[in-house]
């Protein structure tokens, strides 16, 4: 396990700090990160958080996967890293 999580099921009333705030209960937060949409600039309803290491991000795993925040469950598992590759974007294929 790395110690980058993906924290999905977010409500879009979530700031970075209220995750940093919430992430902090069990451990030290390195970064927040909370997506938009590139042509509407709205959250994405997903948030990447990195704890400062394995044990805390493992801590923060089993504290808050299905805490309720904000009426929504989260969902917080490991992050997996990007693959390489792809058609570069998801768009339509000619």
């Amino acid at each position: 396990m790395n110690t980058k999580l993906f924290v999905g099921n977010l409500s879009f009333k979530l700031t970075e700090s209220d995750l940093e705030t919430l992430f902090s209960q069990a451990g030290q937060v390195v970064s927040v990160s909370i997506p938009t949409d590139r042509e509407t600039g709205r959250k994405r309803g997903f948030a990447f958080v990195e704890m400062s290491s394995q044990a805390e991000a493992e801590n923060a795993v089993r504290l808050l996967n299905g805490q309720t925040v904000e009426d929504r469950q989260l969902k917080v598992n490991p992050s997996k890293p990007k693959e390489k590759g792809g058609s570069g974007g998801g768009g339509k294929r000619w």
